[in-house]
């Protein structure tokens, strides 16, 4: 049951996103916890073709946080007054906070990523292979990283991006899949998201997810990606995209209102932004 929200008014806090094609599930994500809880927010989807006057927007209108996708992750930082260690880590920003005009960059795509792997008994002492070399890829690589992982690699065609990421981390990079598995994959490409044009595609060839023992893709839509379908035909072990979004849009919610939400609350508002 939704507690009363007040009305639209001059003491309603605004927060927003930014992304170069801005998606649905945060902005019903967030708006459906507003009402479930009765808080003074409301929060809006925006793109800009002018980030400095985006983010001086955000200060000057007293915007209380600014969700941050693609590609905005790493410009947005010399335009900040700091950074969390969960940004700092791995020079990359999702989140923003306002605090009276004082702008801290967040990344809560790397707690996430923490928080899913420890609650899925992934032990420090597990080979990894991660696909990608962008920016959730350098989140997830991070986060590997400071939980103690030591055998990793890195798949990336793209060496300029690849060989730099894994060598910063502690790890090897390969452009392919030659000769190579481990018990624990990793998506952090766009490959099998829906709408791109590889929404059909495996992110890793099927005879290394029989392979494995957990396959986790950060991709949250669709929530059965192709690659889930195969690890759950396989009968592996499957983290979800969609659960890194609904615990970085948590964290993100958090950090702007400083409610906790039950988890009643936050099921329900995961599956309204879900809908149709």
């Amino acid at each position: 049951m939704s507690s009363i929200k007040p009305p639209l008014g001059p003491a309603t806090r605004l927060c927003m996103s930014l992304a170069a094609r801005p998606g649905r599930f945060g902005t019903r994500f967030h708006n459906r916890l507003y009402e479930l809880l009765g808080l003074d927010y409301v929060y809006k989807a925006f793109t800009t073709t002018d980030l400095p006057a985006a983010i001086g927007g955000v200060r000057a209108l007293g915007i209380r946080g600014c969700a941050v996708s693609m590609p905005f992750k790493e410009a947005v930082i010399p335009l900040l007054d700091g950074l969390d260690s969960s940004a700092a880590a791995i020079d990359s920003v999702n989140t923003i906070v306002n605090d009276d005009g004082r702008l801290t960059g967040h990344n809560t795509d790397y707690t996430a990523i923490v928080s899913l792997l420890a609650q899925a008994g992934i032990t420090p002492d597990t080979p990894f292979l991660l696909h990608g070399a962008g920016g959730m890829a350098k989140a997830v690589a991070a986060a590997l990283r400071d939980r103690g992982h030591r055998h990793g690699t890195i798949v990336a065609r793209n060496a300029a991006r690849g060989r730099p990421l894994a060598y910063s981390c502690g790890y090897r990079w390969v452009p392919d899949f030659d000769q190579a598995t481990a018990p624990l994959l990793i998506n952090a490409t766009p490959l099998g998201m829906a709408g791109s044009a590889d929404a059909t595609q495996l992110a890793f060839p099927d005879a290394l997810i029989a392979a494995a023992d957990t396959v986790f893709d950060v991709v949250a839509l669709p929530v059965d990606t192709p690659l889930m379908q195969a690890a759950q035909r396989h009968g592996r072990r499957c983290i979800s995209g969609a659960e890194v979004a609904v615990l970085q849009a948590l964290a993100q919610f958090v950090l702007y209102t400083g409610v906790q939400p039950s988890a009643a609350q936050v099921a329900e508002a995961a599956a309204f932004a879900r809908a149709v």
